[in-house]
């Protein structure tokens, strides 16, 4: 008399490597606009929590796979933004220093090419009340006021206020410096 002790075989649960790639497919989703913010939540809640590796792969189905051409061009992309962000170092430390206004000062320091700004730039490209920084709840804040030819922010534009810090590189216009406190 033999006795077969038969259990029940369940699906292995999804290994860390196996979330971590559907966890991965969602946010090239929602970054290239497939997934909505919400819709994102949603799966990421729900990959978290995921029995199964066929409720992972259910969660990325509507999702375009990774093909050979999009590894390279991302292979492209990251050689191209390291030469980018070098080029930036390089001149952030050729760039004439901004500095900082002494922390306790109550007024903003206006920017731009009016003679009564505190800061005078006489620049074509910058406007004549150009941008303003102030210090706010211990934040140095950027503010374009309206200019012409914009205000940037390590190479972003400025649209309404940003936060800075010292080594920020900053421009008005076409002219550019580096924030120091000293």
């Amino acid at each position: 008399m033999t006795s077969s002790f038969e259990f029940p075989a369940y699906p292995a649960r999804p290994s860390d490597a196996e979330r971590d790639k559907a966890l991965k497919a969602l946010r090239d989703g929602v970054a290239m606009g497939r997934l909505s913010h919400d819709t994102f939540i949603r799966r990421m809640e729900l990959a978290l929590v995921a029995r199964r590796a066929d409720e992972l792969s259910a969660l990325t189905a509507d999702l375009p796979t990774e093909s050979r051409a999009s590894r390279l061009f991302g292979a492209v992309e990251a050689v191209s933004g390291f030469t980018a962000r070098l080029r930036r170092a390089w001149q952030a430390e050729r760039l004439p220093k901004l500095l900082l206004p002494h922390p306790g000062t109550a007024h903003p320091l206006r920017i731009g090419r009016d003679p009564a700004n505190g800061l005078r730039l006489s620049h074509d490209t910058v406007s004549r009340v150009h941008a303003e920084l102030v210090l706010q709840g211990g934040l140095w804040i950027l503010r374009d006021l309206g200019s012409t030819n914009g205000t940037t922010v390590n190479g972003r534009r400025v649209v309404g206020a940003a936060v800075v810090r010292e080594g920020d590189q900053i421009g008005f216009g076409q002219m550019l410096f580096r924030l120091s406190a000293t």
